[in-house]
């Protein structure tokens, strides 16, 4: 199991502010920021049906500790889901979370003694970071390609660190399908080799699987717990896909890490009323419609994205071209920094995460994220000539 840290002692910082929003109200401004679903996409009416019938069924169970059948309902219907991903998993090996950011977070305060050492992709989820330094880790940052997290990289510092006798880390944080925010995925090959290192050097993956649902190529990969269910905590949600507010994600992992969770969850059921109505929506709902409805949305907005970026910025940026997810990574120039383009482009009417927030050294300047599945086309369009103009006018040439 190694060495756990429970409870783990949190750092006297105050919390940095929020990435990823903007203090803009304004009806016109266009949020390339905000790595929101499509609202339109969201299943309201559906929503209400089940709410309804939750009511009427559960009644009064759906407002005690620990509910009625929903939990269950839930449950049971994700751990059939995942096994499209390779993963066979058991009802102890599970756990409700407020969205993938909690398991995340959990998974840093069960693991991490101040001091300790957490290995991420670079750049990473800046949500994540927070976490991992607000447990005291020692972030160590490695990097991504087109296909993902350099996992060559990761093994070399493994057998250094082993050969010398330096200490190892608790977990590598990985978002291997759709990285946020690079888009990139990491093909069967290097997950095989980072579930053998896990394995070689028994150390915990914590693999952040939030956007894997949504592939434009209908192509499904295997998660890297399905190589070493052992030494993988396991995170996703139905932020994407039913809605962010919903708060609703879960954990599968080894049982022992589930035991753990529940303690710190103090041993409440997490929302039982959300989890009675998407308990009871799930059995009725066409969950593969909606999958495919969202892909097909987002694949088009993907390439207004791309093909506007390109008409309007050319040859100053490199572009990725994501398989899935919400964002697409901008790289410009190393003459390039994004957050002196931030404000002329904010009194232009649109925002975007700079690249600094994605990389635990805040370096990263030259890039940034910008989101495709929150805006209409029209929107995207409009949004990408305000970030031009805005660029032209601190880089003229």
């Amino acid at each position: 199991m190694g060495n756990l840290a429970y409870p783990s002692r949190f750092s006297n910082h105050l919390p940095p502010p929020s990435i990823g929003g903007t203090k803009s109200a304004e009806p016109e401004h266009v949020h390339l920021s905000y790595g929101f679903p499509a609202s339109d996409l969201l299943p309201i009416r559906e929503l209400n049906e089940a709410a309804n019938a939750a009511l009427q069924v559960a009644r009064v169970d759906l407002l005690h500790y620990s509910g009625a059948q929903g939990p269950v309902r839930v449950k049971s219907w994700v751990l059939n889901r995942v096994r499209k991903f390779g993963l066979h998993a058991e009802g102890g090996n599970f756990i409700p979370v407020f969205g993938a950011i909690q398991g995340i977070d959990l998974t840093a305060r069960i693991l991490i003694n101040p001091g300790d050492e957490v290995w991420v992709e670079a750049p990473t989820f800046f949500n994540a970071l927070q976490s991992f330094r607000a447990a005291g880790a020692h972030i160590r940052s490695f990097p991504v390609d087109e296909e993902g997290l350099q996992v060559n990289r990761v093994e070399e510092a493994l057998q250094k660190a082993s050969a010398e006798g330096c200490k190892l880390p608790k977990f590598i944080y990985v978002m291997p399908t759709f990285q946020n925010p690079t888009g990139s995925t990491l093909p069967i090959g290097r997950r095989r080799q980072l579930a053998q290192l896990a394995k070689d050097y028994d150390v915990y993956i914590l693999e952040d699987d939030a956007y894997a649902e949504l592939s434009f190529n209908g192509t499904t990969l295997p998660a890297v717990y399905s190589f070493a269910p052992e030494r993988v905590i396991y995170v996703s949600t139905f932020s994407k896909t039913l809605g962010p507010g919903l708060r609703l994600g879960w954990v599968i992992a080894p049982e022992e890490i589930i035991q753990y969770m529940a303690t710190l969850s103090l041993g409440s059921q997490l929302n039982p009323f959300t989890q009675e109505i998407v308990g009871e929506l799930l059995e009725h709902y066409d969950f593969d419609r909606q999958v495919e409805r969202l892909s097909d949305r987002y694949r088009s907005r993907r390439d207004t994205m791309i093909r506007v970026l390109h008409e309007e910025l050319g040859s100053e940026i490199q572009v990725s071209v994501p398989d899935g997810g919400f964002f697409i990574w901008v790289t410009f120039g190393e003459h390039v920094d994004v957050n002196a383009v931030a404000p002329s482009a904010h009194r232009r009417g649109v925002s975007f995460v700079s690249g600094n927030a994605f990389f635990n050294d805040g370096k990263g300047a030259r890039y940034l994220r910008l989101c495709f599945s929150h805006c209409s086309e029209e929107q995207i369009r409009k949004g990408i000539r305000s970030l031009a103009e805005a660029y032209y006018s601190i880089y003229s040439g």
